[in-house]
């Protein structure tokens, strides 16, 4: 496969994760509740997934392995949880940015893991992307006193659990299969997510009465099409690019809440959308120049 259709299957698996806040809020407008759509979601990735593991081949995992990685997979199925929970307090547009902490989270995550220190473009990063925030949040244009306490809260956890669902995918067993790795991984993810909110949505009709359609499509843009694109395109492209790339998420759904939904975004909170773009940007392609420079050297 081509470098050009690698950068268009990462970007596509980005733009991907944009589309569900709007879903979910669509879902929700139909009487289902967090617990039906997180749950349906997982559990029809889980068997659509599986079905493609088993199509690409049988492979051997130790009790170790798949230990691992279901545990990694409990933290994405508690960030759909909390997120999809914060989107019935708060719009999508701001449900989004509020997950969109995950990036400087999961720096100072690492930094703690690996005891290093924060250099000069993590924290030139750190601080573009929270002056974003706080534009884009709308505290400025709106104040406080118009904020859910509550939704906030929520995102701010799904991010933390997105975060963690980035570190524990890079770091549980690498080695195996990434459609198996995702097809195991979601197992975790159905197990905590029926834990918090049992799946009566499978005894009570409520997937013959529509919730199927939604349980797919957020299945398929949340659960299928980033891990299996992601896995196609990284390693060809590497995660510099990807990390940039992967900014695309923001607005895509800050654009499908704002002509989907009809949600209000202010001028101040397109210009925080952009300077959090510039946080994830500017240190990505800045680091991406330093290594070909590096390698343009030694050459």
């Amino acid at each position: 496969m081509s470098y050009f259709r690698s950068v268009l299957l990462v970007l596509a698996a980005s733009c991907s994760y944009g589309v569900l806040s709007t879903f979910v809020k669509l879902a929700y407008a139909e009487g289902f509740g967090p617990g039906d759509v997180s749950g349906s979601q997982m559990f029809l990735g889980m068997l659509i997934m599986w079905g493609i593991a088993l199509a690409v081949g049988r492979f051997r995992l130790s009790v170790k392995q798949w230990g691992l990685l279901i545990v990694a997979g409990t933290t994405s199925g508690l960030t759909g949880l909390f997120y999809y929970r914060a989107l019935q307090y708060i719009p999508a547009s701001l449900a989004i940015i509020l997950l969109f902490q995950f990036t400087w989270m999961g720096v100072l995550i690492e930094l703690i893991i690996e005891k290093r220190k924060l250099g000069l473009s993590r924290l030139f990063a750190l601080v573009l992307l929270f002056g974003g925030t706080l534009l884009a949040s709308g505290i400025v244009e709106e104040g406080l006193h118009k904020l859910s306490l509550i939704g906030t809260v929520l995102g701010l956890l799904s991010a933390v659990m997105y975060a963690l669902f980035i570190i524990a995918s890079g770091k549980a067993a690498p080695e195996v299969n990434p459609y198996w790795r995702a097809a195991i991984m979601l197992i975790g993810s159905v197990a905590i997510t029926f834990a918090i909110s049992p799946p009566h949505f499978l005894v009570n009709g409520a997937l013959t009465h529509g919730l199927w359609r939604w349980g797919i499509l957020l299945a398929l843009f949340g659960a299928i099409i980033p891990p299996l694109f992601f896995a196609i395109g990284v390693p060809r492209i590497g995660g510099g690019l990807t990390s940039i790339l992967g900014a695309a998420e923001l607005p895509t759904a800050v654009l499908m809440s704002r002509f989907v939904l009809g949600e209000h975004v202010g001028g101040l909170q397109w210009i925080g959308v952009m300077v959090i773009l510039a946080g994830i940007i500017v240190p990505e392609w800045l680091t991406v120049r330093r290594a070909k420079a590096t390698r343009t050297t030694a050459s």
